[in-house]
């Protein structure tokens, strides 16, 4: 199995970026897809979370009204586009895949992880 998370980079506060996570070797349709986030010196947080048929989301107040998560099944694609970008969001971003079924925040929960891609937002 492989999570293959991408579009991270530079963006000054108020800008938007999406990223993408491309999954491979697992039935990604009958997985709940979430995003962490980790800054530095701090631990990982839940950012966002998708059922497997889209119709559910979930996210974690810091980020409720600027993120949006969504995912295209036929191209076993997670995404997460973030609006109005703060400084704060600076952090590596890891999406994760979980086969329980329910939307959760708990990291242990997930059963596979991508390697995280970098988001820096400048003030």
């Amino acid at each position: 199995v492989q999570l293959q998370a991408s579009g991270g980079g530079l963006v000054q506060a108020g800008g938007s970026l999406n990223l993408s996570c491309a999954a491979s070797g697992l039935t990604f349709s009958r997985y709940v897809m979430a995003w962490f986030r980790q800054a530095p010196g701090k631990e990982r947080e839940f950012a966002a979370a998708i059922s497997w048929n889209g119709r559910s989301t979930y996210y974690a107040d810091s980020v409720k009204g600027r993120f949006t998560v969504s995912r295209a099944n036929d191209r076993n694609t997670a995404y997460l586009q973030m609006n109005s970008l703060k400084p704060e969001d600076t952090a590596v971003y890891y999406c994760a895949a979980d086969l329980s079924g329910g939307i959760r925040n708990t990291q242990s929960e997930y059963d596979f992880w991508g390697q995280g891609t970098q988001v820096t937002v400048s003030s």
